[in-house]
């Protein structure tokens, strides 16, 4: 660690503070109001301009910049998952309390340590030489449910840059596998138990499906590997164990890679299901789309589709952002991809470039163990600051260059 970075920063305790009062202040998704309230107060009180809530209750501030690079967007979420069963947590998952040296709590590595350390790290550039191109730092809604709040910011992005503050060690993160749920309905038909030659149990069908599932084609992208599907829910119509049932229904998650599109899954699993289809059975697949409704009352058709991403390694930003934050941290960070999907793609989907970066372990997210390490966080604030000051017109300079 550089000297620079193992010196305590004079906003590291504010800081802190700040995280402890984001983990303390629930925001299950659809219920993010209080928590948005909570990050414009505080961004007005550092000093942005602009701060606001949108239609669908995203947080935006801006800091203004000097000259005529681009703009950079710094991003995260407000909601958290569930808590589960609080008795199981080593500490209260709401109190923020602070042991060896580590924030614990729900939230406190997904999302609101990053989200703290973007709002800080951003902040230190408030009153001195001014970024050459705006900085926005943005906390959106639902990303946990399918990303309402990214799909609205992404339809008129106040950047075309953007760093993703999900946790990654303090590594950066160039890309994801995305999700795509699927709904496989399997029609029959009913007949009572003691005589099922009578009827058509879709159940057969579903067997056989489930067995030729492993075989199905996968596509591969370098280093995310290659796609990958898992059925997770089934349900069939009936309560009655004395009934063979009418329908059964098989949720299936599908983990896709870029070029790997809606079109191309749905057709290779189709193919399958027209293959072990029973006689007198049929079948439907579908994409589910939900009806998500934000805390401002905004109803948001969302399909059940995030977006996969991959920036090359050789990606001015991907570049732009190992430089600059080796000379914050002192070495080299990693430079690799997140094993889950994250807004990225929404943007990236949306024709911006996004890159990730922030502090946590991202293999602590949605667990009882939730905390994050106070050095972590303050190595973070140095990262985001030179992002802020430095990203757009670093990657700029690279991209020129490659160009020539």
């Amino acid at each position: 660690m550089s000297p620079r970075s193992a010196a305590t920063p004079a906003d590291l305790e504010p800081c802190t503070g700040f995280l402890r009062r984001l983990i303390r202040t629930e925001s299950l998704p659809g219920l993010e109001g209080s928590l948005a309230a909570l990050v414009c107060e505080e961004m007005d009180r550092l000093g942005y301009v602009d701060v606001r809530r949108d239609e669908v209750g995203n947080a935006l501030g801006r800091i203004a910049g000097g000259g005529d690079a681009e703009p950079l967007m710094l991003n995260t979420h407000l909601d958290h998952v569930d808590v589960g069963d609080p008795s199981a947590w080593p500490h209260p998952p709401f109190a923020a309390e602070i042991r060896d040296g580590r924030v614990w709590g729900r939230g406190a590595v997904d999302i609101k340590g990053p989200l703290a350390a973007q709002v800080y790290g951003a902040a230190r550039l408030i009153g001195g030489a001014p970024p050459p191109g705006d900085v926005w730092v943005t906390a959106v809604v639902q990303e946990e449910i399918g990303g309402v709040g990214a799909r609205h910011l992404a339809a008129s992005p106040p950047a075309r840059l953007i760093v993703v503050g999900e946790p990654s060690r303090l590594h950066i993160r160039r890309g994801h596998r995305g999700r795509i749920e699927l709904v496989l309905r399997i029609f029959g038909k009913s007949v009572h138990a003691s005589v099922p030659a009578s009827g058509v149990n879709p159940l057969y069908s579903l067997a056989r499906f489930l067995d030729g599932l492993s075989s199905i084609e996968h596509s591969e992208a370098g280093e995310l590997g290659a796609s990958t599907v898992a059925p997770t829910l089934v349900a069939t119509d009936q309560s009655s164990a004395n009934v063979i049932p009418a329908e059964v229904a098989q949720t299936l998650d599908w983990r896709n890679v870029p070029g790997e599109t809606e079109e191309v899954v749905l057709a290779r699993l189709q193919e399958l299901v027209d293959d072990v289809l029973e006689p007198g059975a049929r079948a439907e697949l579908t994409i589910p789309t939900q009806d998500r409704v934000t805390y401002t009352g905004v109803h948001a058709p969302i399909p059940a589709n995030n977006p996969s991403y991959l920036l090359a390694e050789s990606h001015p930003l991907v570049e732009a952002a190992r430089g600059l934050a080796e000379a914050a941290l002192g070495r080299p960070p990693g430079v690799g991809v997140w094993s889950f999907a994250t807004d990225g793609g929404h943007f990236a989907a949306a024709g911006c470039e996004p890159v990730g970066f922030g502090p946590g372990d991202e293999r602590l997210a949605h667990t009882v163990d939730e905390h994050i390490e106070i050095g972590q966080l303050a190595a973070a604030l140095d990262v985001n600051e030179a992002f802020a000051r430095e990203l757009t017109s670093r990657a700029t300079a690279l991209d020129s260059v490659s160009s020539n």
